[in-house]
């Protein structure tokens, strides 16, 4: 008598089901694995601004001054791109070839040109100054085409603004009141309200309507003005306030806040639900105002 072998396969039933777990397990899986890869990109970025801190510090130890937000040498009637902070840093970034190349100190960005063209040296794309969630192109179209940036410096609290053809334009362009603006040469001792309490730069991205920035410097000058949103901007309770609907205010690609570099280089997530007056409070560098720890 034959007897029929035991039988190996799985039915079609039992398929399914192990194909229903896994899929159950993948779901759930899912949403942990994006945590752990958010919170490791959110660390790098917050890793990245404690370098330019750091390398901010640097600089002010070497010359007894931060860096200008940008560099212009024409006069104030006549002012137009220049080199940013960033350029400035590239040395303590181990980026001296880079910095010797552009030569910030002696020359003009685009060679004195209103309009500055991408170069070799403006097209090199630098990791300390890229969030690695920030989902732009490595170039960026809204600046002219240079190297996209993911952090700026901050030149203004609260600044009077108007309506202008490409957007909100800040009219007291003059009257700076943060650490990093035209031809800045502030000292520790200008900041007065204090390191801690004070932010030097802080994140953006660039996606749509989020223009991003670029490390270059102030791009251009044309008939709707002087383009500096790229390198360094201005936070207030309104339309710039932190993630405000404006496409040039402080944003972060992190859900929930944006990160803040201080003065004393201590780098903050400061969320979203704060009171919007603190952030603003923190961007000049002596108002007297009393911030709270964040």
């Amino acid at each position: 008598m034959c007897r029929s072998s035991p039988r190996s396969a799985f039915t079609l039933i039992e398929l399914l089901v192990v194909i229903a777990i896994i899929a159950v397990l993948i779901g759930l899986l899912l949403p942990a694995v994006q945590k752990v890869r958010e919170a490791a990109a959110r660390l790098k970025c917050q890793n990245n601004l404690k370098q330019i801190g750091l390398s901010l510090h640097n600089y002010e130890s070497a010359n007894s001054r931060f860096p200008p937000g940008y560099r212009d040498t024409r006069p104030d009637t006549q002012a137009g791109p220049g080199w940013g902070w960033a350029t400035f840093l590239l040395p303590f970034f181990e980026q001296a070839s880079l910095h010797d190349q552009i030569d910030p100190e002696h020359t003009l960005f685009g060679g004195g040109l209103d309009t500055t063209t991408p170069t070799t040296q403006t097209l090199t794309a630098l990791s300390v100054f890229r969030c690695p969630t920030d989902p732009g192109a490595p170039t960026n179209f809204n600046f002219d085409g240079h190297a996209t940036a993911s952090y700026r410096g901050v030149g203004w609290s609260r600044p009077q603004t108007a309506p202008g053809p490409k957007g909100l334009m800040i009219t007291n362009i003059d009257k700076p009141n943060g650490v990093l603006y035209r031809n800045s040469r502030t000292q520790i001792a200008d900041v007065t309200d204090g390191l801690s309490c004070t932010v030097f730069v802080g994140e953006v991205f660039f996606e749509g309507q989020r223009w991003g920035g670029i490390w270059a410097g102030a791009n251009r000058k044309d008939q709707y003005g002087l383009w500096i949103g790229g390198v360094f901007w201005a936070i207030d309770e309104g339309p710039f306030r932190l993630n405000g609907p404006d496409k040039w205010s402080f944003c972060s690609p992190h859900p929930g806040g944006v990160g803040l570099l201080f003065g004393d280089g201590s780098v903050r997530f400061v969320q979203d639900s704060i009171d919007p007056r603190i952030p603003a409070d923190m961007a000049s560098r002596a108002g007297g105002e009393v911030a709270a720890d964040q």
